[in-house]
Order: C-alpha cells, then sequence, then structure tokens
C-alpha cells in the first residue's frame, strides 16, 4: 500500500505538468511563429520479487515473473516544428519561412539566437531589428536615399529596393537562414528566440531554398501550430487521469486506515 501511495503521487504530480505544458501551448495560440511542446513520460523503476524465467522446478520456468511498478516520471518536452499557417499582414518588413530554417539574430551579449518569428522592424539607423530590438543576421541596413515604399524581397532572401531618382531596384542585402539537425534540441530563451546546444547540432546557414532551406514570403508572418482542439483534448485526458490518480492515494489511505484497526 505504501508503493501505491507513492506511484498515484508520482501520477499526480506527472499530470499536473501535463497541464502546465498544454497551458503553455494554449496561451500561446497566438504568438506568431510558436512551436507547441510535447511532454514525454516514462516508468520508474520496477521491485522485481520473482524473475521472469526464473526456473519454478527442474523442468519449468516462470513465464511471466512478478514486478511491481514504482510510478512515472516525465521524461522531457519536445518542441514540434511543423508548418503553422500563413497570416497575410501587407507589412513590407514581416517575413515567413515556409519549410525549414530559422532567423538569426544578435543578442546584446554579442551571441546568436534563432527564431521563426519573422514580424522585423526598422531601426532608427535603417537596420532591420525584431521587435525586441535585435539586430537580423547578416546585418542588413537599408539605404538613406532608397524609397521605404519599394522594398521587395524574393523567395531566395534578396533584398531590393528603389533608389530615389532611380527607375531599377537595385539589390541592397541577402537574408540567410539556419537549419538544424535536431531542431528539438534547441533551447527556448522566451521571446520567441531559441539557442543552439550540444543536442541541436551546429547550425547549417545558407540562403533560403538552398540545399533544405525553406524559402521566404514577404508580407506574411507563421502563425502557432498550436491546435486548440488537440489541446482542450489532452487537458480533458490529463485532467480525468489526475482524478484516478487522486483515487489511488485515498484508496491506499482508507486501506493503511483498516490495517491500522485490526489491532482493536
Amino acid at each position: 500500500m505504501i508503493r501505491s501511495l507513492y506511484s498515484a503521487a508520482t501520477g499526480m504530480k506527472a499530470q499536473q505538468l501535463f497541464v502546465d505544458n498544454i497551458s503553455n501551448n494554449l496561451a500561446n495560440v497566438n504568438t506568431m511563429g510558436f512551436k507547441k511542446s510535447k511532454l514525454e513520460f516514462e516508468d520508474l523503476l520496477y521491485q522485481t520479487m520473482e524473475e521472469p524465467g526464473e526456473n519454478i522446478s527442474d523442468q519449468n520456468i516462470n513465464p511471466t515473473g512478478l514486478q511491481v511498478g514504482l510510478g512515472v516520471k516525465p521524461a522531457g518536452t519536445q518542441k514540434i516544428f511543423s508548418q503553422g499557417s500563413l497570416v497575410q499582414t501587407e507589412n513590407k518588413l514581416d517575413f515567413a519561412i515556409q519549410g525549414d530554417g530559422f532567423f538569426q539574430v544578435t543578442r546584446p551579449d554579442g551571441s546568436t539566437a534563432y527564431t521563426r518569428d519573422g514580424a522585423f522592424k526598422l531601426s532608427d539607423e535603417g537596420y532591420i531589428v525584431t521587435t525586441s530590438g535585435y539586430l537580423l543576421e547578416p546585418e542588413i541596413v537599408l539605404p538613406v536615399d532608397a524609397d521605404a515604399e519599394q522594398f521587395t524581397i524574393d523567395t531566395n532572401g534578396k533584398i531590393y529596393m528603389k533608389m530615389v531618382n532611380e527607375d531599377v531596384l537595385e539589390e541592397v542585402g541577402q537574408l540567410e537562414l539556419a537549419r538544424f539537425i535536431n531542431p528539438a534540441g534547441l533551447k527556448s530563451l522566451g521571446g520567441n528566440l531559441y539557442e543552439s546546444t550540444a543536442a541541436s547540432g551546429e547550425p547549417v546557414v545558407n540562403e533560403p531554398g538552398l540545399e533544405g532551406m525553406g524559402t521566404l514570403s514577404q508580407g506574411y508572418l507563421e502563425a502557432s501550430n498550436v491546435q486548440i482542439v488537440e489541446e482542450m483534448v489532452n487537458m480533458i485526458m490529463a485532467q480525468r487521469a489526475y482524478e484516478i490518480a487522486s483515487k489511488g492515494v485515498t484508496t491506499s489511505e482508507e486501506m493503511l486506515q483498516v490495517a491500522n484497526q485490526l489491532k482493536r
């Protein structure tokens, strides 16, 4: 009965963390470029009372053994980098990635972070920056003598602008993307940013549309890939599992009360 108390308690803790993860997914349903997380579980140790395959007699072996599990634990959270739907904004500084890849931005400490959020802005010096003011990498600055209304970027990341009193578009920059062999190994930093880890591997940087990189769509943003109905179903499942696990705690406690009353 003591085992059942601990096992049920681990189940309640696991389902609480499951609800926490679902709540975070739902909270970010309107966060551009957000990727949902999936919580994964694994069972804990087993107390083996009889080994499977143990000799019962000279001619017979135990076909199944006798093992009692000791509960569950969260094994990890995995980011699901499936494509989100594209939302048209008609903002010339909004870029959406269709396919694999991340935008690269430079953080204040000089390190590189990665994002799928393509809602960029212009700084007072003409640099393309994120909403938080981080510079897009490689740095792209728009000429002061350019016509801001004539700003275009093609699917391969080449940026063109029309200069004042000019009739043709001039290439002013090349946007690059980074991709990882294991994007699920990226570390979430908040602010729609990720950083590389030993699990994600080193970034492979290239122009959009080359060597497996996704392409760009100007005037669009990638919406969150959270599916509300799926998350609500998961929440109901987690709630019911939490209730059942709590029943295991109360049932074990009642059985202990019965055992304690035997001496009376």
